[in-house]
């Protein structure tokens, strides 16, 4: 029998950039539209590999601020695959039977009515779920998380000494979750692409050239494996304040 593998470390929160459907399906000769479709079902099989490596808190980059100048036949059909998603009975089930906690992070007002009302659902089915939580980011950038932060302060009218950097996080979309551990991105690129900007300010990051589609469990195990062996450091000096053995 295969024993388990264990990492002396594992990420708490995990951002994950599942990047390269496109390229993936270009160099198959398939339309971009299979790269997505192919996408979504290896993102099923990493969620569950995530789950079962003890990873408490996943933020998975779906679609950005910047995605809605793509084709508009793309971005309907990513916007009906998050729908379907969203609102699929046996992804419900799912969810509710492990306990999962969904929270869709980004633009929700420039969102279809039917998709927010998907959202909505399913934000409120599982938001007793305390197991694990799952952030998908769509119509989300960095720039415009700490932008909205910003605007709902100067709102409220708190005065500009009480403004700390404590106070900023409790108005960004992740308030309450502790910070990114790591940041995985697939597809060759080696950069954040305007994602979780103030909250990776210390995360550790790591590039897999693998096109998202072909992005295994080995490979996030890989991932985990190169994790577990750094040594993180907060201006200098070690911090231990999130690590899970």
């Amino acid at each position: 029998m295969k024993r388990k593998k264990k990492f002396k470390k594992v990420p708490y929160h995990l951002v994950l950039f599942p990047d390269g459907n496109r390229r993936w399906a270009r160099k198959r000769g398939l339309p971009a539209l299979e790269g997505h479709s192919a996408g979504r079902r290896n993102f099923e099989r990493i969620l569950t590999h995530c789950q079962k490596r003890g990873v408490k808190v996943l933020t998975v980059f779906g679609f950005s601020t910047e995605n809605w100048k793509r084709s508009k036949e793309e971005v309907n059909f990513l916007m009906k695959l998050f729908e379907r998603h969203l609102s699929n009975k046996e992804s419900i089930k799912r969810l509710l039977k492990e306990k999962v906690k969904v929270k869709i992070i980004g633009q929700k007002e420039r969102l279809s009515k039917s998709l927010q009302k998907v959202i909505k659902k399913i934000e409120n089915l599982t938001k007793n779920n305390k197991k694990f939580q799952l952030n998908l980011a769509v119509s989300y950038g960095g720039r415009w998380d700490i932008l909205q932060a910003v605007q709902r302060i100067v709102r409220k009218k708190i005065p500009v000494k009480k403004i700390t950097e404590k106070l900023i996080e409790k108005y960004l979309t992740t308030a309450g979750l502790p910070a990114p551990d790591l940041v995985i991105r697939a597809g060759g690129e080696k950069r954040l692409s305007n994602f979780v900007l103030w909250q990776t300010a210390y995360s550790e990051l790591y590039f897999s050239e693998k096109l998202w589609p072909d992005f295994t469990e080995r490979d996030l195990d890989r991932a985990l494996e190169e994790y577990a062996r750094r040594e993180r450091r907060f201006g200098g000096k070690k911090i231990k304040k999130y690590l899970k053995s």
